[in-house]
Parts: C-alpha cells; sequence; structure tokens
C-alpha cells in the first residue's frame, strides 16, 4: 500500500501546472515526507472545485463516524472494494486529485523483512503529477467544524512496482494528465485499475 510520498513544489508551480488558485487560507506545504499515519493536510483537487487547489486531510474521516480516530485505518483504498466497504462505498464518487512528485515504497531484501531497500518512485513523464484519491467532508458534532478528508485509491502492483513492493504488490492508481479530468467527472473507477490502465514510471533507490 502506499503510505509515504512527497511535494515539493512551490504554489506557484503548482497554480500553472493545473491553472487553479490555491484557496484562501491554505498554504501549500513542500515537504520531502508526508506521513500518511500522521494524516498531514496535503494539496489535492477535489471535484467540486476542479478549478482550486486546497488542504486535505490523509485518512478518510466518512460521515457516519464519531470521531477522527478512524483514519488509521483508511488512508489507502482498494479499487477492488471500494464499493464494498463501508468507510469508502459512500465516497467512490467524490472523486479527487491527490497531487505529488514522487512517493516512497519499501523493498524486503529478506523474507522476514529485517533488511529494506527504501524507493522514491515518480512518474516518468511528469514532474509533479496526481494520484486518484476519494474524499468526503465529516462534520464535528460537538464544534460543528468541517474536516475534507481523503482516502489514496490502491490498484495491483505494475511490473516495475511489483519488484519494488515486493510483499503486498500494490501501488496507488497514478493518473496520467490527460486523465485528470476523467477521474474528477466520476468516470467508472474500475477503468482505472492495473491492467486496464497503467503509466510509466521511474524507481530511485535510497539508502
Amino acid at each position: 500500500m502506499c503510505f509515504h510520498m512527497k511535494q515539493t513544489s512551490e504554489a506557484q508551480k503548482l497554480k500553472k501546472r493545473f491553472n487553479a488558485e490555491v484557496q484562501a487560507g491554505f498554504a501549500v506545504t513542500q515537504t520531502e515526507h508526508f506521513n500518511g499515519f500522521l494524516h498531514p493536510e496535503t494539496p489535492v483537487i477535489c471535484g467540486d472545485s476542479p478549478g482550486v487547489i486546497r488542504g486535505a486531510s490523509w485518512g478518510l474521516v466518512p460521515v457516519w463516524a464519531k470521531d477522527k480516530s478512524i483514519q488509521k485505518h483508511t488512508v489507502n483504498a482498494r479499487i477492488e472494494t471500494v464499493r464494498e466497504k463501508p468507510s469508502f462505498r459512500g465516497a467512490v464518487e467524490n472523486r479527487c486529485l491527490i497531487i505529488a512528485d514522487g512517493f516512497y515504497e519499501w523493498q524486503w531484501l529478506t523474507a522476514s523483512g529485517s533488511r529494506k531497500q527504501k524507493h522514491l518512485i515518480q512518474h516518468a513523464k511528469q514532474e509533479v503529477f496526481c494520484m486518484g484519491g476519494i474524499w468526503e467532508d465529516w462534520v464535528d458534532k460537538a464544534t460543528g467544524e468541517i474536516t475534507r478528508s481523503y482516502a489514496m485509491v490502491t490498484t495491483a502492483a505494475n511490473e516495475l512496482m511489483s519488484v519494488v513492493h515486493n510483499t503486498k504488490k500494490r501501488m496507488p492508481v497514478i493518473l496520467s494528465e490527460s486523465d485528470e479530468a476523467a477521474w474528477l467527472d466520476g468516470m467508472n473507477i474500475d477503468e482505472f485499475a492495473y491492467p486496464r490502465y497503467n503509466c510509466t514510471l521511474k524507481n530511485i533507490p535510497l539508502l
């Protein structure tokens, strides 16, 4: 699965890339490492406002949740079962683009996982790219505060990622620039599953 990514582009670069404005009050974070289990607010573009780059918390909180503790279980959503899982099925048509310039995966070098090799995975043709996400707005009943959160949708690993992510053999749904609008518009989610959909990636082993 995918729990770690990077986003080091400045706001101005993202505005140009997506022909979008940054939502007032949101500061685009540049970082070498977002850890999904810390539920950071990362830059996304949601289908309800495709011309706006905004922040959303990584780890989907469904509308019916009592609190945000469920986030630790909703960082990723498997594309094969996203319509079935109670945490995700209400958000399947709420699509977002998760903006990044890379994500990290650890290759097991031993059967036990005692030795691992960290890899940085990037899109071979796009410096800034998007991974497919689904989102919901959750309202804190005690305060009325609204939290927008998302889950990263994952699919079976392609040839490269099967070697890198050699245990669970998964990868994010990584969108080509030409398919970003189709994802946001709610195109049948099955069309984005591997091997129906594939993309060209590059891999950088790290120390």
